[in-house]
């Protein structure tokens, strides 16, 4: 299950970033400006409903949104939660999954977040149209949702792939982290590796976090089950985060 995978992987998450201190801060900015453009002024109170270890929740609430953040993993959900307590940040955090919002969270909230390819994790469109359903019924009128995702559509697929991350220097040597993708179809299986090495000892200790897997759905069907969850306007916006952005708004924008 993705849970196991993402618990075990919660120790080392922020070794997935180069920096993550400031991915908070950058993804944070960009958001900020996308949710203004597009919902406007008024949005306060965000749902981050697959928030990892905090990377945007903390980020948003530390530019003054209030923020409820959820996620399937308890390890992740527990190092998001010592960031805020570093911070001071009053994020209310709870275990949740994405297709059943409305059972734990029955306020409205002007947006709703899922962002690093968190949706993919659903293994059909069906999946993705119930959690979508939910993004629409947790959402005020004027509010909906943003998502960020790989565009598969655009990614080679086929066999099995390294996909190399980042290299950190550590105390007596470095921390190399590197996936290995393999694609069946519609599906990609991933693992992740941990390899710590230390100088000062004849061979490095490799961490395997297996269990990964996406559903290489394209953005064009995205928006597809965006509009047949009740979204009244669509948009994909590839330019302005590390992923292409999509927007689900319920009440289109006038002009």
């Amino acid at each position: 299950m993705i849970e196991t995978y993402y618990n075990q992987l919660a120790p080392y998450y922020k070794f997935m970033f180069q920096d993550w201190e400031a991915s908070v801060i950058r993804q944070a900015a960009a958001l900020h400006g996308v949710i203004r453009e597009f919902f406007g002024p008024q949005v306060h109170r965000i749902l981050d409903c697959a928030c990892g270890i905090g990377t945007q929740s903390i980020g948003l609430a530390q530019l003054g949104y209030a923020v409820t953040a959820s996620d399937i993993s308890p390890g992740e959900l527990a190092c998001a939660q010592a960031e805020a307590v570093k911070r001071d940040l009053p994020i209310e955090f709870g275990i949740t999954d994405m297709r059943r919002l409305t059972a734990v969270y029955p306020q409205p909230f002007d947006v709703v977040l899922a962002c690093d390819n968190a949706v993919p994790h659903l293994l059909s469109e069906a999946e993705i149209r119930q959690a979508f359903e939910q993004f629409y019924q947790c959402t005020t009128p004027m509010g909906g949702c943003v998502i960020s995702v790989r565009d598969y559509a655009n990614l080679e697929r086929g066999g099995e792939r390294l996909y190399p991350r980042t290299i950190h220097a550590a105390a007596n040597g470095r921390i190399v982290v590197f996936d290995v993708w393999k694609f069946d179809e519609a599906y990609c299986d991933f693992t992740t590796y941990i390899v710590v090495e230390d100088r000062m000892q004849p061979t490095a200790t490799t961490n395997v976090i297996r269990g990964g897997r996406y559903y290489c759905v394209t953005i064009a069907m995205l928006e597809e089950l965006l509009k047949q969850a009740g979204f009244q306007e669509v948009v994909t916006l590839r330019d302005r985060f590390y992923q292409p952005v999509i927007l689900g708004l319920k009440t289109q924008r006038a002009g």
